[in-house]
């Protein structure tokens, strides 16, 4: 089973993300490219960049960082209130061209500071069928020439995607969501879809619902799965909670700098769904902490805390029920991409990429 593995790189205007207070070049193109480097060279395969209004510009960091890595594939989050399908999808061809098939794409639904950019959609079911075309008519862009679509949100005449993308099909499509409306569009249109760190009977209940409904859609590929959590590795257990529970005080007090700004996810099935966790317990499973979630946001979300061996026995029973992509991290994100690759990542790859041994008969 082939697994992918992906970190983060933050394109906060400011540092302090996440309890990442690196001062000396945050922001800059250099700061950013030495983080996408140190990524790819430490057993991941890239890094989601997230979106958010008032950010710096997903699309424009995950080129430059294409233009100075060697097979780092970037992650980019996009909206569709903020694009238009079709100058998007020449925009993502163009970048999959010169990137050479590296390019990925997450696909965001909930809203940020969306009036600010002028998307004045505001109801969730609206904004998910406004995703559905969205992705509908970009993958048909890809995939056809002369594409005609008239939907209730876009509408294209006569369209052709100029250049073409670099791989069959163009980039895959990541996408998130709990509620029914977001399932029912990952079921049809997704190439991945994603989950918060949640525990393992809810993400195997959710596997197995996705797989139910994809199965009555047409589709080419089968849905696979990802799971987007932190992670706080040390050499010992005991070392990890007591990094972990440093990291979580110091929001206390400053959580403005600590989580993003903007509402993204706000009032979201998913965020409830996590905020939910902590009446269920302090840590579930093997090493699921649930604590961060009662920040209120998706940028915590849940952490796993743990030795390298609990970090990665945790996220083989992820694997066990389908989970194939991770986006992990931990902050300061330059320091422990390093350490999480170098202690969780690579060690999983060496062992899915072990040739299986023969006995001679």
């Amino acid at each position: 089973m082939a697994l992918e593995f992906l970190w983060y790189v933050p394109n906060t205007v400011e540092s302090g993300h996440r309890g990442d207070d690196t001062a000396e070049g945050w922001g800059t193109l250099d700061f950013s490219a030495s983080m996408a480097q140190a990524i790819e060279e430490h057993g991941f395969a890239g890094a989601l960049i997230g979106a958010g209004w008032g950010r710096t510009d997903t699309f424009t960091l995950a080129t430059a960082l294409t233009a100075r890595t060697r097979a780092f594939q970037p992650l980019a989050a996009i909206r569709p209130g903020y694009w238009q399908p079709g100058p998007f999808a020449c925009a993502a061809a163009t970048l999959d061209q010169l990137g050479q098939g590296r390019l990925i794409i997450n696909i965001v639904t909930g809203k940020d500071d969306h009036r600010a950019y002028g998307d004045f959609d505001e109801d969730p079911a609206s904004r998910y069928e406004r995703t559905c075309e969205f992705m509908q008519i970009v993958r048909r862009l890809w995939t056809q020439e002369d594409v005609t679509f008239e939907g209730q949100h876009f509408r294209v005449e006569h369209s052709t995607c100029l250049p073409r993308p670099y791989r069959l099909g163009g980039p895959p499509l990541y996408f998130g969501g709990a509620s029914s409306a977001a399932e029912q569009v990952a079921a049809a249109e997704a190439d991945v879809q994603l989950m918060w760190g949640e525990p393992l009977a809810m993400v195997e209940e959710r596997i197995d619902r996705l797989k139910g409904l994809s199965a009555s859609c047409e589709r080419e590929r089968p849905l696979e799965y990802g799971l987007r959590i932190t992670v706080v590795v040390r050499d010992t257990t005991e070392e990890a909670w007591q990094a972990a529970r440093q990291k979580l005080g110091g929001w206390e007090g400053n959580l403005d700098r600590r989580v993003e700004r903007n509402v993204t996810g706000q009032g979201s099935v998913g965020q409830a769904r996590l905020h939910e966790l902590l009446d269920k317990g302090d840590v579930l499973d093997s090493c699921l902490w649930t604590a961060p979630t009662k920040f209120g946001t998706g940028a915590a979300s849940t952490w796993l805390v743990g030795s390298a061996e609990e970090i990665i026995a945790a996220l083989e029973a992820y694997v066990r029920l389908g989970v194939t992509h991770f986006i992990l991290s931990d902050t300061p994100y330059h320091e422990e991409a390093i350490r999480v690759g170098e202690t969780v990542v690579k060690p999983m790859l060496a062992v899915v990429r072990e040739p299986a041994t023969t006995t001679a008969s």
